[in-house]
């Protein structure tokens, strides 16, 4: 019999619960979260003369808990709205509830005693055949087993989610030693298919997979710090995005997640693996020992290996510390020769071989760091895992890396790596050398569009499972090229649907991807029979080249900028208006120019993690490439539902003016950016592709054809437009916006009401574009805007005047 998970329970309310808790109600779970009943009254209960007995005091820890975490940045949940799926409550009341729901989740502190109580209580009443699971980091399943019952036992595995739960994509599932294989491949594949997570199979030792090899990394560079001389600032940029991790590297890093959360683990590693050949490297240095005691944990104590501060002239400052004096000091920037020799290079797995070879203090830093790397990840198989991919995966998804270890060691060449290892006295596994040996080039390679690695009991290349349902463009792009220029490239998904992908910096919309979008559209109608616009990089697309932009108008070439917004528009509009369906799929960053894309194609299937808006007031512009023409339709479409025509247009006209970005796919519903039942969000990114080409292929099974080009826009004129400048003049009176803010709104307003018609008229698409491009136009010729397009094209952050 199928299993449903319709209803869960999560019992504790902590970061980490109420963060689970969140993310089921992200996917439309129902969700029952509980804690403990409060053991003596607050003031304000006792101002309030309320009693222990009081609801809303014996409820007070998990409410607490919850509406905190509702308030955190970045936000657990993906609407505000779905938190009315969470019901609280608490261990004395309401765990029998439990009887009711489908998974019961344990997320209380890190003690054997406390779980075991739980559990107790648990079995009293759990209907017999429900999913029970613990998120514990590290505790042994054979402890927690301990006293219950067959049933329970056949049911029980830990489920663990890295924090927080919605960003991080980590799922170690750690079935019990006596826990059935069916409820085994349950969470795996609901990890994946319903949670959107990377579920990695993990076996019952200490850390499991993602912390054994992650703090081995973190404590493996506490060591060298010193060893090599270097700062904390120097180590996190050679941390950080060069090689593919995330922006806060390694110390901003430790500071974000709690020194003391990195200590707790790497103790109970230490402690619980005395056979590790790396045990001695988890003994915490003197340093850190030190920070624990002065209590600089990091963020949440106000002070770690960071500090912010504010200087003599009243600026903020962030202060770094100095390892050798423990005192904070002004940081400092770093730089390295040999991080100068990458900087041409886009991707970061093929920088580690430049990296390696570097002559300087960061090439011996790259040299030792990866060789010990190597030596633990190979030493651990069969240890922590069977498989290979599954530490990469684990290391990707849990801490943000680009490429896994044994990526990084194929990227650097599997020889290359065991001649880095044995400069440091570290010799390859066996396994390693039988692997050489045998001819093995690589640990992974690529046949028919699937990814292969390298299995070790059989000895042998074999594919990596769980790829059906995925489509992974970086393995099928040379096989499938059917065109290609700076831009962009096309490929061939297969059952007729092309792909059109990307390529420019930061995905940005120029000339060239403009062309191969066209491309694109012609390949499709000529012999396939649907297109989707799709990338995997890290954004969807920051927008329109602006620098381009910013050049023809500085050189007051107004006639090519004419054109160039025009081809912009008219390529917008061939998305809309091909013989063949068009499927956006945005994800992460989706603005301006992303957006419109997406505004304009006949279905968008986004990520759940896509933020998309039309931003182009940052830089002192409108949208200019459809898109507050096509705000306008989409209000104009909401008119019959009986608001007030004015209100709608307002909405659709504030979205724009405050530049709002959508903090996820379902906000961008509230929006309008995306479309109810048109539209469809799909929580596990790896899979967007592939959902893009079944939507696709199903629109034109079903006989899709070429739409009518709309001329029954309704504009309301004068009596729109009196409103939008009575609102921008109240707006600038009042200091809420400058004179030039004023000018930009007044540009949109009069596109958006279609001009200064004297009544309400039907007019088309093409009339609204064309009054989008003149005030895009115009306002290319301000100074301000000019400043602003300046600004953001050396800070990256838009310019308020």
């Amino acid at each position: 019999m199928a299993r449903r998970i319709k209803k869960v329970a999560i019992i504790g309310s902590g970061i980490m619960g109420s963060g689970i808790a969140c993310h089921f109600a992200n996917i439309g779970v129902e969700v029952l979260l509980l804690d403990i009943v409060p053991r003596e009254l607050n003031d304000k209960e006792k101002a309030k003369g309320l009693t222990l007995e009081d609801k809303v005091v014996r409820n007070r820890l998990v409410n607490d808990a919850l509406t905190a975490s509702l308030k955190s940045k970045p936000s657990p949940i993906y609407n505000k709205k779905f938190a009315d799926r969470i019901t609280t409550g608490n261990l004395e009341d309401d765990l029998h509830k439990i009887k009711d729901v489908d998974w019961i989740m344990e997320v209380v502190v890190e003690r054997l005693d406390i779980k075991q109580s739980v559990f107790e209580q648990v079995e009293k009443y759990r209907t017999p055949g429900t999913i029970i699971s613990t998120n514990t980091s590290g505790i042994p399943i054979k402890f927690m087993n301990e006293g219950r019952s067959e049933d329970f036992r056949k049911h029980f595995a830990v489920t663990h989610f890295f924090n927080p739960p919605r960003y991080l994509k980590l799922f170690e599932v750690v079935p019990g030693p006596d826990c059935k294989q069916e409820v085994t491949d349950f969470l795996m594949d609901y990890g994946s298919k319903f949670l959107g997570k990377t579920s990695v199979l993990a076996k019952d030792t200490p850390a499991f997979i993602g912390n054994r090899i992650g703090i081995f990394g973190i404590q493996s560079l506490f060591h060298q710090v010193k060893e090599l001389g270097l700062t904390i600032e120097e180590v996190d940029k050679l941390t950080g995005p060069v090689i593919g991790r995330p922006k806060s590297a390694t110390f901003r890093t430790v500071d974000v997640v709690g020194l003391d959360t990195l200590v707790h683990v790497a103790n109970g590693i230490y402690e619980n693996c005395p056979n590790d050949e790396a045990h001695d490297l988890f003994k915490l240095p003197d340093f850190i020992n030190t920070m624990m005691e002065n209590k600089w944990l990091g963020n949440k104590t106000k002070q770690g290996f960071y500090k912010k501060t504010t200087n003599a002239e009243g600026k903020r400052e962030i202060l770094a510390l100095d390892l050798d004096t423990m005192e904070y000091r002004p940081s400092k920037k770093a730089k390295f020769a040999t991080l100068e020799l990458t900087k041409t290079i886009d991707k970061p797995i093929d920088r580690f071989k430049v990296l390696v070879g570097g002559k300087d203090k960061a090439g011996e830093f790259y040299r030792k760091n990866f060789a010990a790397m190597f030596a633990y990840v190979q030493n651990r198989i069969p240890e922590i895992s069977d498989e290979l991919y599954r530490i990469d995966d684990a290391m990707k998804a849990g801490f943000g890396w680009e490429n896994g270890p044994f990526e990084i060691w194929d990227a650097v060449g599997v020889e290359k790596g065991i001649e880095l290892m044995k400069a440091e006295g570290k010799e390859p596994a066996a396994w390693v050398t039988e692997m050489v040996a045998k001819g093995e080039k690589s640990f992974y390679t690529v046949k028919d569009g699937a990814t292969y690695y390298y299995d070790v009991p059989a000895k042998a290349q074999v594919k990596k499972p769980g790829q059906d349902s995925f489509i992974i463009l970086d393995n099928i792009r040379k096989t499938t090229e059917v065109f290609k220029n700076s831009g962009v490239v096309i490929e061939d998904l297969g059952d007729g649907i092309l792909n059109c992908e990307f390529q420019s910096k930061m995905n940005t919309i120029g000339g060239d991807v403009l062309a191969g979008l066209n491309k694109a559209v012609d390949l499709a109608e000529k012999d396939f029979q649907g297109l989707v616009i799709g990338n995997q990089a890290a954004n969807f697309s920051v927008g329109a080249n602006i620098g381009m932009i910013f050049m023809m108008a500085v050189e007051q070439e107004y006639d090519e900028l004419n054109m160039a917004i025009k081809y912009f528009q008219d390529t917008m509009m061939r998305m809309r208006y091909s013989a063949i369906p068009t499927i956006a799929a945005p994800h992460g960053m989706a603005l301006g120019g992303g957006c419109e894309l997406s505004l304009h194609a006949d279905k968008v299937v986004a990520a759940a993690e896509t933020y998309i808006g039309l931003v182009e007031f940052g830089v002192g512009v409108i949208p200019g490439g459809g898109g507050s023409k096509e705000m306008a339709l989409r209000a104009q479409d909401l008119f019959h539902t009986g608001d007030v025509q004015l209100n709608v247009l307002q909405e659709h006209f504030l979205t724009i003016g405050m530049a709002k970005v959508a903090t996820s796919a379902y906000e961008a519903y509230d929006l309008n950016l995306l479309q109810k039942g048109k539209d469809v969000v799909v929580v596990n990114k790896d899979r967007q592709i592939a959902e893009a080409k079944k939507h696709a292929t199903l629109l034109a099974e079903a006989g899709y054809t070429q739409p009518v080009k709309r001329k029954d826009v309704l504009v309301l004129g004068k009596q729109a437009l009196g409103m939008f400048l009575v609102g921008t003049d109240s707006m600038e009176a009042s200091k809420y916006i400058s004179e030039h803010d004023q000018k930009i709104a007044n540009k949109l307003a009069y596109v958006m009401a279609g001009g200064d018609l004297s009544e309400p008229t039907k007019v088309t698409e093409q009339y609204l574009l064309d009054l989008e491009r003149e005030a895009f136009l115009s306002l290319t010729t301000e100074r301000k805007t000019l400043e602003r397009i300046q600004h953001m094209l050396k800070t990256g952050k838009p310019l308020r005047n």
